[in-house]
């Protein structure tokens, strides 16, 4: 069970020194390339010039995959870089891939892809798109939370350049297959082709690739040399296994702007660990264990129950990728961590920083009022209003008023309203302890629901084991309603 009441002192003793002298929320390093190293966000550049390329504007794009309907936890780690260009004044474009998404990237997959209709992925780009300028709203807003007083001068989200978001089948649906040829394919070496690690190991593999994933890359490249020609676009980001078609990219521009003596613009690749658990397991749908970022596909109290629930070896290293926690509180959580590993104050400040981050600060609130529920941490600090609220659309959640459960035994509710299969099953659960109102074991089977059941007159939690849960709310306080002490 976790204690979230501790964990909450904890946090506001953490907070509080991490707040002091004003250092909160803020870097002391100015290059964005540093800091994404700092944060373990950097896993290659294709120059060591790219710090002394960033200390002056400069355009970044990363490109998105619009397999499914919403981006996950693996993908976060992009998205993190990407807004951390932002912050500091760049100009970021987020390319949802609508065409190449309809042949699919080989990179980091040992066998094809199932190509999608036209339809689904259609409706997959339009989410995606949607997901993205969501993200980097709200990430501006995060931010504007964490900045220290002596930076607040410096902050001026008015300020910043609208991110764009684009979609690569307006150029990519508009070209012939000769046009592509005479334009990218004249300066593509298969040799060259053939020796990217994305290649080479499929090469390798049993099913082989097909040619359609083979020039997949082309087209990568060809996206960065739009996207640098309409709109300066001098720097790629990417997974560290994007590293063969990001360079791809570089080549291209510079092949295209050649000058006459063949002096071509330059163009930047910066590619981005890939997001992990200590033992090298991933995350995305490829692996198997995707958790996504759209609310739909994975509710908001399992999202924050999944950071809650990160190890010990892995927590650290996820507070600096994926929150803009400053050193220092970082390593102060991280001495509380060690302290008293059961408090997991580390994790609790993981999940607290990403679920808002993702899901803003209404989602934050449902995800711990469903987790004081559920966990019954607290539970007589809550308001009904607020679990009304969290468990919105929620089949535990029952609204309900008090005279259509009065005179009845709690065997009888649970049946009736789905929590247990049957009557009998119920009284023998409450006979063998297993039975629980309001966190506390029930041993009558024949007890039925008092008034005084219900916390602040408006609500009672019944639990059967550690996840079946029943949440009973009245729709009006019980003084107010027709009620008769001796039931």
């Amino acid at each position: 069970m976790l204690h979230l009441r501790p964990i909450l002192n904890y946090g506001r003793i953490i907070r509080r020194a991490a707040y002091a002298g004003g250092r909160r929320f803020t870097s002391h390093r100015v290059n964005v390339v540093d800091e994404l190293s700092a944060r373990g966000l950097l896993h290659d550049t294709t120059s060591t010039s790219l710090a002394e390329v960033t200390a002056k504007k400069s355009t970044v794009y990363l490109g998105v995959d619009p397999s499914a309907d919403s981006l996950h936890v693996g993908n976060l780690v992009a998205l993190m870089t990407l807004l951390h260009f932002h912050l500091r004044g760049h100009q970021v474009i987020a390319l949802v891939g609508g065409g190449t998404g309809m042949i699919g990237d080989p990179s980091g997959r040992s066998s094809e892809r199932n190509l999608l209709s036209q339809e689904d992925l259609a409706r997959n780009v339009d989410s995606i798109t949607s997901q993205m300028h969501g993200f980097l709203e709200r990430g501006v807003s995060y931010a504007a939370k964490r900045v220290s007083p002596s930076m607040k001068a410096n902050f001026i989200p008015e300020a910043y350049l609208t991110p764009k978001v684009v979609n690569n089948s307006d150029w990519l649906g508009q070209m012939t297959m000769i046009d592509f040829l005479r334009l990218v394919g004249k300066h593509a070496r298969v040799n060259q082709m053939i020796a990217k690690e994305s290649v080479k190991a499929r090469l390798e593999s049993e099913s082989g690739i097909s040619f359609t994933e083979f020039a997949y890359q082309l087209l990568q490249a060809y996206d960065f040399y739009v996207l640098h020609k309409d709109h300066g676009c001098n720097i790629q980001i990417g997974g560290s296994d994007q590293w063969g078609n990001i360079t791809a990219g570089t080549h291209l521009i510079r092949h295209l702007t050649a000058d006459k003596a063949g002096v071509g613009a330059e163009a930047y690749g910066l590619t981005i660990p890939l997001l992990t658990t200590s033992n090298g397991e991933k995350f995305g749908k490829s692996a198997g264990n995707a958790v996504w970022l759209k609310e739909e596909n994975t509710p908001v109290f399992d999202f924050y129950q999944f950071f809650l629930r990160v190890g010990d070896t892995d927590v650290e290293r996820y507070l600096r990728m994926l929150t803009f926690l400053p050193d220092e509180e970082i390593a102060e959580l991280m001495e509380w961590q060690k302290a008293d590993p059961e408090l997991r104050v580390a994790q609790k400040k993981l999940a607290e920083e990403v679920t808002e981050l993702v899901h803003g600060e209404d989602g934050l609130f449902r995800a711990r009022t469903m987790t004081q529920v559920l966990y019954g941490t607290n539970i007589e600090e809550l308001e009904a209003e607020d679990i009304v609220k969290a468990f919105d659309g929620d089949p535990r959640l029952l609204q309900i008023k008090w005279n259509d459960i009065r005179r009845k035994h709690i065997p009888q509710v649970a049946t009736l309203y789905k929590m247990m299969p049957s009557l009998g099953t119920a009284r023998r659960t409450i006979e063998s302890k297993g039975f629980y109102l309001n966190n506390k074991r029930l041993d009558d089977p024949n007890k039925k629901l008092d008034s005084v059941d219900f916390i602040k007159e408006r609500f009672a939690i019944l639990r059967v084991g550690k996840k079946k849960h029943l949440i009973i709310v009245t729709e009006v306080p019980l003084e107010e309603a027709s009620f008769d002490t001796d039931g």
